[in-house]
This record gives C-alpha cells, structure tokens and sequence, in this order.
C-alpha cells in the first residue's frame, strides 16, 4: 500500500554523515514539529538525479524557506557515506539533508520502492517529493517511472 495524502511517516531510522561518520536519524524528530521538503530518488550519482533533480532543490532553497519549509530532503537507497559525498559534490550542504535509506526500509514502508534489479541497481526508491507537516503527508508527487516532472523543485515551490 501505498503512502498517501493525510498519512503520518512511518516511524523508521535512516542515516545522515554528521562529522565525518554515519548517524542514525529517527523520522519521528526528523519530520516532527516541523515542515519538511522531502525529495526521493532512485540513486545518487545516476544522470537525472545529478543532472536535475538535486541541484534544483539546491538552488530553489531561498524559495522554499519564503515559502515556511524549514527543512529540505534528499532521501535515496545509497549507504551515508555516499550521500555525504553527493551532498559536498552538489553543494548541499546548509540546504539540502542528504538521508540514506541504505537497505530501502523507508523506500519499502511507504509503498514506493522500485525494483531496479533487471538494471544491476537492486531495490531502490522511487523518484518521488513531498511535503510534511508535522509528521504528516500533506502533498505527494510520484513520477511515473523514467519521468521528471512533478516531483522538481520548481513543481514543488510552484504548488507550496
């Protein structure tokens, strides 16, 4: 089943680089109390995520906070390490949370894990945004596999 518009986050743990080494992040103090921008991709590194996908919500974050977002989130099925990496590479870092869901728990939790195997990726995530409020889906946009549209960051301010 599928996460949808009214749901609260599933409690889960994910994991962030905070100096220099891999630390468990609770999704109940992440998401709760706050509203949250939340990005999710099938992989870091991989051409549309680099290309478009993160450094859009890197460089539209001034817009996200006018707009009462005090958090912003990129989440993918990829080790802390290699999100740490990502995020220093993009820039992200002071804008942009780099979460690893490293065995695709979260990914799994909320219905929107892809199957990538047939493309020597394994399990991931789907390419998805969100917005949360309080622990609280209050806007969903999944893309329909291959696409990038709705869920930018340009789609996301415009709909804030």
């Amino acid at each position: 089943m599928t996460i949808k518009v009214g749901d609260k986050i599933p409690s889960a743990t994910l994991m962030e680089m905070q100096d220099g080494k891999p630390t468990p992040v609770s999704t109940d103090s992440f998401f709760g109390g706050k509203k949250v921008a939340l990005f999710a991709l099938p992989g870091a590194f991989t051409p549309t995520c680099s290309a478009k996908h993160v450094p859009g919500f890197v460089q539209h974050y001034d817009e996200f906070v006018k707009k009462g977002v005090q958090l912003i989130a990129c989440l993918s099925v990829n080790d802390a390490f290699v999100m740490g990496a990502w995020g220093k590479e993009h820039k992200a870092e002071g804008k942009v949370t780099m979460l690893a869901d490293g065995s695709g728990d979260f990914a799994r939790a909320i219905g929107l894990e892809l199957d990538l195997t047939k493309n020597g990726m394994g399990k991931r995530s789907q390419r998805y945004s969100m917005v949360v409020d309080d622990g609280v889906v209050k806007a969903l946009n999944v893309e329909k596999p291959g696409q990038f549209e709705v869920s930018s960051a340009e789609a996301m301010v415009k709909a804030l």
